[in-house]
């Protein structure tokens, strides 16, 4: 990372630059041979009374003492990705957003507020994209009462990373005493690779609504409501993939495998893939993905997306296989205990 003029580091940033990405070297707290300085880059998202605050891609802020600083610039936009279809952040937040849908839904200005009986956080958070209609302050304490008034948390999701993304909006919650929960990573693929996977899907079964079988192998419940059937099968193209146990179909044993697909467009969006631990690391995972592609392709779709949270680190290896590349992450901020 290179911050020099001339040969001499500089700070060439100031408060008039907030809004934009930045690249900034200060001392660290510690000092000590070869751990003199610490560099960050992100979105500069205030500067007041000698604290500056950046927000990189974690969603979680660095507040950092001015006079700390060594050298600071004004940094463009991540380049494009080599890999993978070319996509926005708006055009992916409303995908994503229609292929898990909420029970209930309410406008708070440009925002949504989203429940589904506490079925998974994303249906049922609050999802800002554009103006509230209020101060943030008043929109943030909007957001609480209504979750509290359905007996669930309150819970705002927000994204960073991409431009256009909202590393201000992180800052926001966490200045009114939010804090961020879990965070997840939105990838992005060519679709046409992942049906071309040299594998043989004859044992997956493919249906457009998820039987008993299949909810017996989704963890994400112990006994599905009507809510969670209502999510699963939402969006505007809907695809459930199921490979049997070894027992066969018609047993009492769950499926091997599953999983689910939604094309929406030129994009399908896979969730929901899930193999039993007696039949991991048999490429299963693999060829549910590979079945539900050559479907989708044939809907016209193009173009691969899905979520996986920071922490998985053998689903993230095995979409670094498949060709998927890290668009964005997305972050579910709910305000600290009050005591």
């Amino acid at each position: 990372m290179e911050f020099t003029m001339g040969g001499r580091l500089e700070v060439r940033i100031t408060p008039a630059d907030v809004g934009k990405r930045v690249s900034v070297r200060r001392r660290s707290p510690e000092g000590g041979a070869g751990a003199e300085f610490t560099d960050t880059v992100g979105v500069l998202t205030s500067w007041n009374d000698g604290v500056v605050a950046i927000t990189p891609k974690s969603g979680e802020s660095v507040h950092i003492v001015e006079s700390s600083l060594v050298a600071g610039k004004v940094v463009p936009a991540a380049p494009a990705r080599r890999r993978g279809p070319a996509a926005s952040f708006a055009e992916l937040a409303a995908v994503t957003a229609r292929a898990w849908q909420p029970v209930e839904s309410e406008p708070l200005g440009d925002w949504r507020l989203r429940a589904a009986g506490g079925f998974t956080r994303r249906a049922n958070s609050a999802l800002p994209l554009g103006d509230p209609g209020l101060p943030l302050g008043e929109a943030f304490g909007r957001v609480e009462r209504w979750y509290e008034e359905r007996g669930l948390p309150p819970y705002i999701q927000t994204a960073t990373g991409a431009e256009g993304a909202q590393e201000a909006l992180c800052a926001e919650l966490e200045g009114h005493g939010w804090r961020r929960e879990v965070t997840a990573e939105v990838r992005i693929a060519a679709l046409a690779p992942v049906g071309d996977l040299d594998v043989d899907v004859s044992a997956v079964r493919l249906s457009r609504a998820p039987d008993e079988a299949w909810l017996a192998r989704y963890q994400r419940f112990s006994t599905p409501g009507p809510e969670v059937l209502q999510v699963l099968g939402s969006g505007p193209s809907v695809w459930f993939a199921t490979v049997a146990g070894d027992e066969g179909e018609g047993r009492d044993e769950a499926p091997a495998a599953i999983g689910r697909c939604v094309v929406d467009g030129r994009w399908a969006g896979f969730m929901a893939v899930e193999v039993a631990p007696g039949h991991r690391r048999r490429g299963l995972a693999t060829t549910v993905m590979a079945a539900l592609a050559r479907r989708v392709l044939d809907e016209g779709a193009s173009a691969a997306w899905l979520q996986v949270e920071e922490d998985n680190e053998g689903a993230r290896a095995l979409y670094d296989g498949m060709g998927f590349a890290a668009h964005h992450r997305y972050h579910h901020f709910r305000p600290a205990e009050r005591s």
